[in-house]
């Protein structure tokens, strides 16, 4: 995973507290995957691979292709590279494949980077004749657990400390890939998906019980708190909990709903 290079954009990504929510993160990978139309691809690249949890998918869903995981954490690498897969660590804003791919997939990592009207395009040209980019982000800039992350980091005794500080950058809408894409490609789909997570977990032991809290520390909150000493971030956190409890509320059986919104693209050269 790579961010925008905004202050704070390149998170100390934590596998473990990422991967407290694994399955509901894989899910989208799940139903993308599904979708990819390639009848058999050599050379499948998940760009962004993180923890490495859809790399056993791929190679199911793509048996004799060589499945590689690409990613710049180090961390995540390390957990990846338990899968068994191939893993090389890269920038994945400037990757280039040794030789075209078959297929480049990616999970919710692209969104962290900018410039998507030169990155997408790119990313098609390094695919081989008949191949796929297949992507899935999160199309969530104005839900209020992404927002109150700004609004929380802009008051408090942390505001200095985090001013000009950055998570993932609001990706394009549909209609700007369908632009960007439609003359280079052979046949473009695009859909977007509004998930809702069931969420649990609120009473484990944790500055932060609230799980909507919990699954922003896994990913989006990370370069605020990336950004914030020991000393200040449970504060920080008692106040962004407090900020997302209202918009979050535990439902009968204690269970918290996220609606989710993810943005598709599969696209064949």
């Amino acid at each position: 995973m790579k961010s925008s290079g905004a202050p704070g954009a390149n998170p100390a990504w934590d596998p473990a507290q990422y991967l407290r929510f694994g399955e509901e993160r894989l899910r989208p990978a799940l139903d993308l995957i599904a979708r990819i139309p390639h009848p058999g691809p050599r050379r499948v690249v998940d760009l962004g691979c993180g923890a490495g949890t859809a790399l056993p998918v791929l190679a199911a869903r793509f048996p004799g292709a060589e499945v590689t995981g690409v990613d710049g954490s180090a961390a995540m690498l390390a957990r990846a590279a338990e899968t068994g897969f191939r893993v090389v660590r890269a920038d994945i804003a400037a990757w280039a494949p040794e030789a075209p791919a078959d297929v480049i997939f990616s999970n919710a990592a692209l969104h962290w980077l900018s410039g998507h009207e030169t990155l997408f395009p790119r990313l098609l040209g390094q695919l081989a004749p008949g191949g796929v980019l297949a992507v899935q982000m999160p199309a969530m800039d104005a839900a209020p657990f992404r927002r109150l992350q700004y609004e929380v980091a802009a008051r408090g005794p942390w505001a200095e400390r985090l001013r000009g500080v950055r998570s993932a950058p609001p990706i394009l809408a549909p209609e700007a890939y369908y632009d960007l894409l439609a003359g280079r490609a052979a046949a473009l789909d695009l859909w977007l998906t509004e998930y809702i997570h069931v969420l649990r977990g609120g009473d484990a032991p944790s500055p932060a019980p609230h799980p909507v809290v919990q699954w922003a520390m896994g990913s989006s909150l990370r370069p605020f708190l990336d950004a914030l000493d020991e000393r200040s971030r449970p504060a920080f956190l008692a106040a962004y909990t407090e900020a997302v409890r209202p918009h979050y509320p535990p439902r009968a059986d204690g269970a918290v709903l996220l609606p989710f919104r993810r943005l598709f693209l599969v696209a064949r050269v």
